[in-house]
């Protein structure tokens, strides 16, 4: 477990916490972040169990969790970092590897504010770790509907149901296609709506379901049986 006393530029740059249990790749993390302008690390865990002690100590932006950690999965310790009231504001990044790793849907479930698949450029990991700290969620449509339809047809149990009485007609299928992938942009066209009446709609989807992000309205949008995997 390491702890870096980075100081604060006037600028705040993002603070990353990374969870990574394989030195050499922790390394090359804290490398490419730490010569990124904007971007600083400030803690690094080799176990589950260190990354839901920093994550608390800490309070960085985004961390950066693998999945397979010792002690504890990454899945466990998202759960616990997004659960923690003492850690307001700690947005997860999962890193996973689509042909292995089944645990997509779990960690969206457990709180994480995306995931990015292990393959990624430094260009992408970059992006991916501005995106969730800005209080977005990395959910690349294309991906996302094509790793959770997999969970959900596998031989996995089948997700909670989800009432989703409480919202409108106008929310609903703002949900629908949150649950297909879309960005604001898209459901916007779709739906001939301004964008700013979308992020209003997504807002209240937050307030009402309630859902930490727009990961958590994806799985709404599963759990309220509103998107069928199969399609």
């Amino acid at each position: 477990m390491t702890i870096d006393a980075a100081p604060r530029s006037p600028s705040p740059a993002v603070r990353v916490l990374l969870a990574e249990d394989q030195v050499l790749v922790r390394d090359s993390l804290k490398v490419l972040i730490d010569t990124t302008p904007g971007l600083v690390t400030v803690g690094e865990a080799g176990t589950g169990d260190e990354a839901v002690l920093l994550a608390r100590r800490l309070r960085p932006d985004v961390v950066l969790m693998d999945v397979r950690m010792p002690d504890m999965d990454g899945i466990e310790a998202t759960r616990r970092i997004c659960a923690d009231p003492a850690s307001p504001g700690v947005r997860v990044l999962i890193l996973t590897t689509f042909d292995q790793d089944d645990y997509v849907y779990a960690s969206l479930r457990a709180g994480a504010s995306g995931f990015l698949l292990k393959h990624a450029t430094a260009t992408e990991l970059l992006a991916a770790i501005r995106v969730v700290a800005a209080g977005e969620s990395l959910l690349a449509p294309t991906v996302t509907r094509r790793l959770i339809a997999t969970f959900l047809r596998g031989s996995h149990p089948a997700p909670a149901k989800r009432d989703l009485d409480g919202i409108t007609q106008r929310e609903r299928e703002v949900l629908t296609l949150i649950g297909k992938g879309m960005s604001n942009s898209e459901i916007a066209e779709h739906l001939h709506l301004t964008v700013g009446t979308v992020k209003t709609h997504v807002g209240r989807l937050l307030a009402k379901l309630p859902a930490r992000d727009r990961a958590q309205l994806v799985i709404a949008a599963y759990e309220g049986g509103l998107v069928n995997p199969a399609r």
